[in-house]
């Protein structure tokens, strides 16, 4: 159980809801240094496969590793950057208390917050740049700004590793652009995996890509063969075409009916 354990180890996982199945004998091992994309449909088990590495779904086969734990002492190194609710908008609650609720399970039960919590916030603000919002109801942030009041949310609990789910959806482009800039930042000192739908968002600037449609297709490469988009997505042209780089998509030979 050294700290030299790899951040993740997800072996032959079978994970769901009642009798069905989402996820299908998962294999994948995150190590120092990794900065994974994970694409998928809709309903292909994305939110799933989160919610089994946060220990929230326990899995029926297989086993979760985070740094060499069970997942139930191993998630309190795991930093979580949820999507973005409309119910967050609606909340009068300033940046700065958003983002002391990520110190929460580093503290005794009902212990007030602390000069070591409000050195830690704004250290975490100062890194996503908005430490000079951090009086502002987040109410009044636009969607980019909260997006990145989230992610410093999930370093003030001090992670080892970082999860984030569609982190730059309904983020305008520009927007998405530095958020991205930012998680290879952040890259530098910590692992991250992130799932999307949106593989021309996350293709530029993830350094792996894997497939998950209740099976996770992972091979630790950035190329993706048009064998596993086949596996994957049934070959959804329009959708996997749209707008991503060439050199990470060989080009395939694939006919649907529209």
């Amino acid at each position: 159980m050294s700290d030299s354990s790899p951040a993740i180890v997800v072996r032959h996982v079978w994970a769901g809801y009642d009798r069905d199945p989402v996820l299908e004998d998962i294999n994948l091992v995150v190590e120092a240094g990794d900065f994974i994309g994970i694409i998928g449909p809709n309903g292909g088990g994305k939110t799933t496969f989160l919610k089994v590495l946060l220990g929230l779904i326990r899995p029926r086969q297989g086993t979760v590793e985070i740094f060499g734990r069970p997942v139930e002492r191993g998630r309190r190194f795991i930093g979580y950057v949820p999507q973005g609710s409309e119910f967050d908008r609606e909340f009068p609650v300033r940046v700065r208390d958003v983002v002391r609720m990520g110190r929460l399970g580093r503290r005794p039960l009902l212990r007030r917050y602390n000069a070591k919590d409000d050195e830690i916030v704004d250290r975490a603000l100062k890194q996503v740049e908005m430490l000079e919002f951090v009086r502002t109801p987040i109410g009044q942030l636009s969607g980019g700004q909260r997006q990145r009041v989230y992610i410093a949310r999930a370093l003030a609990s001090e992670p080892r590793v970082l999860l984030l789910d569609e982190p730059t959806a309904s983020v305008d482009p520009k927007m998405q652009r530095n958020i991205y800039e930012l998680l290879r930042e952040l890259n530098e000192t910590i692992p991250i995996v992130l799932v999307s739908h949106d593989l021309g968002a996350v293709s530029t600037y993830v350094k792996t890509i894997g497939c998950l449609n209740r099976r996770l297709f992972y091979h630790g490469e950035k190329q993706i063969s048009a064998e596993m988009l086949e596996k994957t997505y049934q070959c959804p042209v329009d959708l996997i075409a749209h707008g991503v780089p060439h050199r990470v998509f060989p080009e395939h030979h694939c006919h649907h009916e529209g």
